[in-house]
């Protein structure tokens, strides 16, 4: 018998960009059939009237193992994360993966290994500002190399916190990532608001050394106006031959630890930031805004609590972001405490597809779909994810496209790890970890090394 029926859902074929209405059995974590005969089951799922989706694979995410980001991100209908982004990550990764699988996970998780924090502090640069010496720099190459050989999907950097970060030091270790065929996730530099250098900067690297790059978070580093030069200039790359993807998320508003270099009281004053832009997003002042004596306060005190910044609204970016067909949705996920955080942490998906799909129709269904869960896949090398086929692995996310929606919202305005409306069933392996919109607590989730 059985395991998991799925039964008279409208099914979408990702390869295709096609839909039909269709049941799917799974056994032993495996869509075994795809069929239009009745099935029968141990777990049967009526999905008449919803969506059946392949789970959402979120390539930019800072799950890293953290409980509760597992749960936020199963909830919206991810089943697969890929973590260490930013240049943040774990450094053995032996023993990540094996604690990962000693003690379980709700979703999948592929790890990249992190240099703009995690390589260069182990390599014994502590100042963000410090080029690296010689023996440092083969410290790093070292670590690189025997993170990807215990499996790390490629190496991601946050450039913003490691200003010190040489164009010679990011090209070795791109060079290292394109000799595995792995994947460049790369968080680009912030010189000012309205700064493109820093594309070219990362274009340049890949041009040498034929690295596959992966822009984090699009909007958030080029949605100050000038997202349309920076989409023309990607364009360009890759009809030159590059192999360039990007993700970007559904806000504006971005947040990332008070301590960094990000905040630095020079940088914020170059970029023109306030301080009452900005929102602390976690610790004893979460949802207050900031004035210089907080600001100040926290960058001593309580350097790793998050902090929102609020730009200028243009909406507009952050769909022209995620239009192409070469951008996929992400969520920046981070790890915090219940109540704290930003909305992306449990509202992008179920955002992404209300407003792109049912709202705006910048996009079909099926290729809403498609930028969520196959080229996420078909980008990180996941054979078995990313489609609803025979043989392929039995993660799904079943929804209704007519009530699918965020309910997160800012801290300073209430909880940002609402849980959406309208994912009513998540499957990872084959195994229900959402059940009629509630979370099961099932960890049924798998290490996916390169």
């Amino acid at each position: 018998m059985l395991d998991v029926a799925i039964c008279k859902g409208l099914v979408i074929n990702t390869k295709r960009q096609t839909k039909r209405i269709t049941n799917i059995g799974i056994k032993a974590g495996e869509i075994v059939c795809v069929t239009g005969d009745d099935l029968t089951a141990s777990v049967v799922i009526d999905a008449q009237g919803l969506i059946v989706s392949p789970g959402f694979i979120d390539v930019h995410g800072h799950v890293d193992g953290y409980l509760y980001s597992g749960e936020l991100s199963a909830c919206q209908g991810i089943t697969t994360s890929i973590g260490g982004n930013c240049g943040l990550s774990p450094l053995d990764f032996d023993d990540f993966f094996n604690c990962q699988e000693r003690d379980g996970f709700y979703i999948n998780q592929g790890e990249l290994v992190g240099h703009s924090f995690s390589l260069r502090q182990a390599a014994g640069i502590a100042n963000p500002y410090r080029r690296a010496l010689p023996c440092e720099f083969e410290k790093m190459k070292y670590m690189a190399r025997a993170a990807l050989d215990a499996g790390a999907c490629g190496i991601s950097f946050g450039l913003d916190y490691s200003p010190g970060a040489s164009y010679d030091e990011i090209t070795a270790l791109a060079s290292i990532c394109a000799d595995f065929d792995r994947v460049m996730p790369i968080h680009t530099r912030l010189f000012t608001q309205n700064d493109l250098y820093s594309l070219f900067e990362v274009l340049s690297i890949a041009k040498r050394t034929g690295v596959k790059l992966l822009f984090s978070h699009f909007v958030y580093q080029y949605g100050s106006g000038i997202m349309g030069d920076a989409l023309e200039i990607i364009e360009k790359a890759i009809h030159d031959g590059l192999d360039i993807k990007i993700d970007s998320g559904m806000y504006m508003d971005w947040l990332t630890f008070i301590g960094t270099a990000t905040f630095d009281e020079q940088t914020i004053n170059d970029n023109e930031i306030r301080f009452s832009d900005m929102i602390a997003a976690s610790g004893p002042y979460k949802g207050q805004r900031l004035n210089l004596e907080l600001y100040r306060l926290m960058r001593k005190n309580y350097p790793n609590d998050s902090v929102i910044c609020c730009v200028p609204n243009d909406a507009s970016q952050i769909y022209a972001a995620l239009k192409p067909d070469y951008a996929m949705p992400s969520t920046d996920i981070g790890q915090y405490l219940p109540g704290e955080g930003h909305p992306q942490i449990a509202g992008s998906f179920p955002k992404y597809i209300k407003e792109m799909v049912q709202e705006r129709h910048d996009l079909t269904l099926e290729a809403a779909i498609y930028k969520a869960t196959l080229l996420p896949a078909q980008t990180f090398h996941l054979a078995k994810k990313g489609q609803i086929e025979v043989g392929m692995d039995a993660d799904l996310t079943i929804f209704n496209l007519s009530t699918i929606k965020d309910t997160a919202v800012f801290p300073d305005q209430g909880f940002p790890d609402n849980k959406p409306e309208g994912i009513e069933y998540v499957l990872v392996n084959g195994v229900p970890v959402v059940v009629q919109g509630a979370f099961t607590g099932k960890k049924p989730g798998r290490v996916l090394r390169a």
